[in-house]
């Protein structure tokens, strides 16, 4: 595989490409170019190619890549090939919905369970996961070596929240709490902003309609 580094644009290129991969017939494409790929997905197919090159060897010229192989050279670079686990805190609505989905598993996140500080959840089970109170929470990062959370909790708790997975050992956060983090530099925060995302659908949808598209 290339040692090449690969951007964070072209990091997140790499399961839109998996996926058309794995959504293709298996006997009508044994092999495919990125060219097929960039077409499939209405991309640069110069892009899709200098992507490809920094996950994967495999292509050859007239002949592209074999399906199946660029399909486990990007799982590898990835990580869906190696199951990590992960913890979220908050077990609200969210929480649990994310808990209770068992999708994460074929990207090589195994959620082990929650935590939260309501006493009434502490000690349920959503979806056979336990909800575990914030004072063990860094007892069980360290003692499974968890490097991965889920932050659920409303915006005013989820620094305090950050504060307690840095210390416990977490290095990766996916921060679904409408804040900005303040983290050190050896600390990853991936934050899912949903009013972003929001905002940019209605504002699509408003000048659809603005010039009479739907």
């Amino acid at each position: 595989m290339s040692e090449r580094v690969i951007s964070k644009q072209a990091l997140l290129r790499l399961p839109l490409y998996l996926n058309y991969l794995k959504s293709l017939p298996e006997k009508d494409f044994e092999n495919i170019s990125a060219t097929t790929i960039a077409a499939g997905l209405e991309l640069n197919d110069v892009q899709v190619r200098k992507d490809l090159a920094c996950v994967s060897k495999g292509g050859r010229p007239k002949l592209g890549y074999v399906t199946l192989d660029l399909i486990k050279d990007i799982e590898r670079y990835l990580g869906y090939d190696d199951t990590h686990d992960a913890i979220i805190v908050g077990a609200g609505r969210l929480g649990g919905a994310l808990l209770s989905y068992e999708g994460f598993k074929e990207y090589g996140l195994n959620i082990v369970g929650a935590f939260d500080t309501d006493e009434k959840k502490v000690g349920t089970e959503i979806c056979g996961k336990i909800v575990f109170p914030m004072s063990k929470l860094k007892e069980l990062c360290e003692r499974m070596k968890i490097r991965i959370a889920i932050i659920t909790v409303p915006g005013p708790a989820a620094q305090k929240v950050c504060d307690i997975l840095v210390d416990s050992g977490i290095y990766a956060i996916w921060n679904f709490a409408p804040v900005h983090l303040k983290v050190p530099n050896k600390i990853l925060v991936q934050q899912e902003n949903m009013a972003a995302s929001l905002a940019v659908l209605s504002a699509h949808l408003a000048e659809a309609i603005e010039k009479n598209e739907i």
